[in-house]
């Protein structure tokens, strides 16, 4: 039997909250389950406002709106990233500055960012890698002192907290994935979070087509009309209603992924003892929702021998980001391989083991077992 990467999962009444949006009559955005999930993370994360998209690309490329980039303004963020965190804002005709990763949490290396830092630049997008939230307390006093926007990629971070604070909403703005592989999902799906008031009335104009259609539906104007810039990022509420009993089940899925999380980081403990392998750090002040679990090996030729190892096995473990800089498009910027050496580094060395919910005790003993058996 082939152990995969990664399998989507029914967490309690998504078929059942499936059935309701169908019997009111409303499935297409902003219906009755949409602004449930949205009041449910406004209360538990704290946000100022929580609105549903389609897909994190598709907040990404509201926060880029938002943020007005220019064609010429500078964005900084990592080139270990999805490419969707990078074309939100070349979309809008930004030079993105691409800056090297901490070997540590392998998150934006807030140390490099000032150096990056010229008269065009207008935002910074710290990406939280596997669910670790960034150092974000030095980005923002960085922002606060050049008088930039943040805008947190936190694909992968929904639920997990930074001193604290839940990761997207402490900088401006924040964008959440409900993607099948992420903790709680909807298929495709995602959130932008505003932390920063000035951003609301604008945000709800371009989420439904550049119109002030929200506003008329509130009796706030006789009709509606198109008054900015704008596009669908709705989603269905069909969609909704699956992701508002994954939501109703936020505590018990991380739970039970934080379980996982801690088999594979204490059974891997002593392959990392003997400088076989490299396991994954969390900072103290961060508390992961337990998103992914990865290793690194000493090179890259080890890491495919492992990956080819395990997939002869049927266990399917795959590397991850190959990083943006080294892409056709980064190097036709510019760009060339030896200029990001830790994100190089990380990217060719990195492995990304079987995770999801139904993962089994056993299926996990087997993944260990065949590592240990590899070295």
């Amino acid at each position: 039997m082939t152990i995969p990467f990664y399998k989507p999962y029914i967490a309690g009444k998504e078929l059942y909250h499936i059935a309701q949006a169908v019997e009111l009559g409303n499935i297409s955005g902003d219906g009755h389950f949409t602004q449930k999930c949205c009041n449910l993370m406004e209360t538990k994360f704290q946000a100022n406002k929580v609105m549903l998209t389609h897909s994190c690309t598709a907040a990404l490329e509201m926060a880029a709106i938002l943020c007005d980039i220019q064609p010429g303004d500078e964005v900084i963020m990592p080139s270990f990233t999805f490419v969707s965190t990078a074309n939100a804002f070349a979309l809008r005709g930004a030079t993105i500055r691409f800056a090297d990763i901490r070997p540590d949490t392998l998150n934006l290396d807030e140390k490099l960012i000032e150096p990056l830092i010229t008269e065009k630049t207008k935002a910074i997008v710290p990406v939280h890698y596997a669910g670790v939230g960034c150092d974000m307390d030095a980005i923002m006093a960085i922002a606060d002192r050049y008088r930039l926007l943040v805008v947190e990629d936190a694909a992968q971070g929904v639920n997990s907290t930074y001193n604290g604070r839940y990761l997207g909403t402490i900088g401006h703005l924040g964008t959440y994935s409900f993607h099948e592989t992420k903790n709680f999902i909807s298929g495709e799906g995602g959130a932008l979070v505003i932390n920063d008031e000035q951003f609301i009335e604008r945000a709800e104009i371009i989420r439904v087509r550049g119109t002030n259609r929200c506003a008329f539906f509130r009796g706030e104007v006789d009709h509606y009309t198109w008054v900015d810039v704008g596009s669908s990022y709705l989603m269905s509420d069909l969609l909704s209603a699956f992701l508002y009993a994954q939501l109703e089940n936020m505590d018990q899925i991380n739970q039970r992924r934080n379980d996982i999380w801690k088999f594979y980081h204490q059974a891997l403990v002593p392959l990392a003892n003997d400088g076989r392998l490299r396991l994954p750090y969390i900072p103290p002040c961060c508390d992961s929702n337990s998103h992914l679990f990865y290793i690194i090996l000493p090179d890259e030729a080890t890491r495919d021998a492992l990956m080819g190892y395990l997939k002869e096995r049927r266990i399917h473990a795959v590397f991850h980001y190959v990083p943006l800089h080294t892409s056709d498009v980064g190097l036709s910027t510019g760009y060339r391989p030896g200029q990001l050496p830790v994100t190089e580094s990380m990217s060719g060395r990195l492995l990304r083991l079987p995770f999801y919910y139904e993962l089994t005790r056993e299926q996990q003993e087997g993944i260990v077992d065949t590592i240990f058996r590899f070295f």
